[in-house]
């Protein structure tokens, strides 16, 4: 059976992924708004009590989501990263420099709700604990791409050290996700998993459920309006970007 790659192909258009891309924003936007307000009211309000640790258990429907998009993120620009090189396609670098600076706030979001969280639960804001080194690490590697990008001013040199840079730390990924499993730390398991029970009742998992697809179709939203943006000032020049925004200027003055 012959494989038609025109779809991949067509990821690599300025001008179809602009037009998709718009139609897919306020989906993506009105998901975000409706799943993180439904998640994190029935989480922060509604939940009942840990057992153990009693309502400073609460801060898990912002922390884990944000340390979740934080990795799966990072995954993002190494595929991006992997397709800039290979493919040669420009938007990867797009998608790879727009979604730097939103996972290293999700990161940086990850380890200020840690800290929070581990002040009451381990006594201390912050320990050299395996899984808050390597997130921290993941942060510095998110600093070095978005410098990086700034620092050449050749935009076909940013892009290939940035992708070299991202495929080369996506190594940190599984140690993050497996240090707890490594190495003896006070960070506990994985709250839950596709494949196993969740060891919370449905009380409790359900709304971090909510919450953690909240944040990946805010961060989708974000993503693309970043994209987009950057799309239309890299492709200034081109006749569909002149014609887009003929088409909005009339659009508006019909209105």
């Amino acid at each position: 059976m012959k494989i038609s790659w025109t779809w991949f192909h067509k990821l690599g258009s300025p001008k179809w992924f602009y037009a998709i891309s718009g139609r897919m924003l306020p989906w993506l936007a009105g998901a975000a708004v409706i799943l993180l307000l439904v998640g994190i009211t029935w989480g922060l309000a509604f939940a009942p009590q840990d057992y153990q640790q009693g309502n400073s258990f609460r801060i898990i429907y912002i922390h884990v989501p944000a340390a979740m998009l934080a990795q799966s993120c990072y995954v993002l620009l190494a595929v991006a990263g992997v397709v800039g090189l290979v493919w040669k396609m420009k938007l990867a670098d797009v998608a790879l420099q727009c979604a730097a600076p939103i996972g290293a706030w999700m990161t940086a979001v990850a380890l200020v709700t840690g800290a929070i969280w581990g002040k009451p639960t381990w006594g201390s804001w912050w320990v050299w604990d395996a899984r808050l080194t390597s997130m921290l690490i993941l942060l510095f590697l998110y600093f070095g791409i978005i410098a990086l990008g700034q620092a050449i001013s050749n935009r076909d040199s940013a892009a290939k050290a940035c992708a070299v840079l991202a495929i080369v730390g996506v190594v940190n990924i599984p140690i993050i996700k497996y240090s707890v499993e490594w190495w003896n730390t006070l960070h506990q398991g994985a709250t839950f998993t596709l494949t196993e029970k969740p060891a919370m009742p449905a009380e409790m998992w359900l709304p971090l459920l909510c919450t953690a697809l909240g944040f990946y179709c805010f961060f989708g939203a974000v993503l693309l309006l970043r994209m987009r943006l950057e799309v239309l000032k890299r492709e200034a020049r081109a006749s569909w970007v002149r014609d887009e925004v003929l088409n909005s200027l009339g659009r508006r003055a019909a209105q």
